[in-house]
């Protein structure tokens, strides 16, 4: 699982705030994609090992 983000840091200060805000917005939605993995991994470990035949 690899994921790049293709961003400038020469042009990031060039085009201004708006370029920062939507790149936050790519973030988070990155993360929230993350946390829900994390949470059904989890969840999948826990049950595994709490499997009582």
């Amino acid at each position: 699982m690899k994921i790049s983000l293709s961003s400038s840091s020469s042009g990031a200060a060039a085009i201004g705030e708006s370029k920062k805000k939507v790149s936050c917005r790519k973030l988070g939605g990155y993360l929230r994609q993350q946390k829900g993995r994390l949470y059904i991994i989890r969840r999948c470990v826990v049950m595994l090992l709490c499997w009582h035949d």
